[in-house]
């Protein structure tokens, strides 16, 4: 039987091969399915809050122009962060055309759905398969990619924030716990001492030999490539919140322009309240956040129970499914490179 240059016979490849396809599938069913319970719940409070009827009108009322637009500009948000990545990429020596390059990048908003976005590692997977790079050696390009995301959101969000004068400091402090499990993966002190004390374990051999490898190939991403992907990371997000306000235009709340910071504040603390969580895709603390500050925020200009649960559900459509579509879309594509004799494994 055909053997790899690791020992394992084609079929059980194969075998591995399918298994991870299946679970990935599998668990977009599992959160797709939760999310839309949620949105169940939100429509029925909303039907009982203001009745079937004005509930179904707000909704044919929708103007697909205007969320048309929130989408384009989701997607335009999310590829504005690219060049970070390719920058991550030629830092760590990982050489692979543009083209491959970006099918890798959106792969990895396929996992958006899991806890903390640390289901992005499925990419360091593919460029393993792709070039033979260990995973250890690429997954500082998932870490940076992640930490400077969030970090981005802490900005836009303390700024947002600062602008409007409230709750600067309610966010100051989810910004703290947003920032702690990062400490983990960019001081060596913790993985010191626990190596230190267990570092002679069998069992923790292979766990230590990777995380040395790990922040051997996190020392090559320096400050000034942090810098750089911060000065496109929080432009990004900025845009990304404009999203939200398009879609509360699709629904006829016309809210002044001058009430961006608003808007913005909504859309990134909202999200960064469902991210400390944990829940995969921030399943209900997102939606409620939302819900709760579009009435809080803009219940004076019209909106009422109804319509805010609409722009609720539409915003998380467009900001989080449709990304996680176009983005399991990719991984579709780049799995391909799972399979046994797709790729030419080199040295890492």
């Amino acid at each position: 039987m055909a053997k790899s240059k690791r020992g394992k016979s084609k079929a059980k490849i194969e075998a591995e091969y399918r298994k991870k396809i299946g679970t990935a599938r599998n668990i977009i069913i599992s959160v797709v399915a939760m999310s839309l319970a949620v949105f169940i719940i939100m429509i029925i409070a909303a039907l009982l809050n203001e009745g079937v009827s004005t509930f179904i009108s707000n909704l044919l009322s929708m103007n697909l122009f205007y969320f048309s637009i929130a989408l384009l500009i989701v997607f335009i948000s999310n590829i504005m962060r690219y060049p970070k990545w390719e920058l991550y990429m030629k830092k760590l020596g990982v050489k692979l055309s543009r083209a491959k390059n970006i099918a890798l990048y959106l792969s990895m908003y396929s996992m958006e759905i899991t806890p903390g976005r640390w289901g992005r590692a499925v990419v360091s997977y593919t460029i393993n398969r792709l070039t033979g790079k260990k995973f250890a050696v690429t997954f500082p390009a998932v870490v940076a990619d992640i930490f400077t995301d969030f970090l981005g959101f802490i900005v836009v969000t303390l700024a947002a924030a600062f602008l409007i004068g409230e709750y600067f400091w309610l966010s100051v402090g989810i910004a703290v716990l947003l920032m702690l499990p990062f400490i983990f993966f960019y001081f060596e002190v913790p993985f010191a001492f626990i190596k230190k004390r267990f570092g002679r374990m069998k069992r923790m051999r292979e766990f230590f030999e990777n995380a040395t490898l790990y922040f051997k190939s996190n020392r090559k991403i320096s400050y000034s490539d942090y810098i750089y992907s911060m000065a496109l990371t929080i432009p990004s997000m900025a845009v990304n919140g404009v999203a939200l306000y398009f879609v509360i235009l699709a629904f006829g709340v016309n809210i002044s322009p001058s009430l961006m910071p608003e808007v913005i504040f909504i859309f990134s603390s909202s999200l960064l309240l469902g991210m400390i969580t944990g829940i995969p895709a921030a399943l209900g603390v997102t939606d409620a956040a939302l819900l709760g500050y579009l009435i809080l925020f803009f219940g004076g200009s019209g909106l009422t129970f109804g319509v805010a649960t609409l722009i609720t559900i539409f915003f998380r459509i467009a900001n989080w499914w449709f990304v996680e579509g176009f983005g399991f879309a990719a991984l579709a594509y780049t799995s391909k490179y799972w399979k046994f004799g797709a790729v030419m494994p080199k040295k890492a």
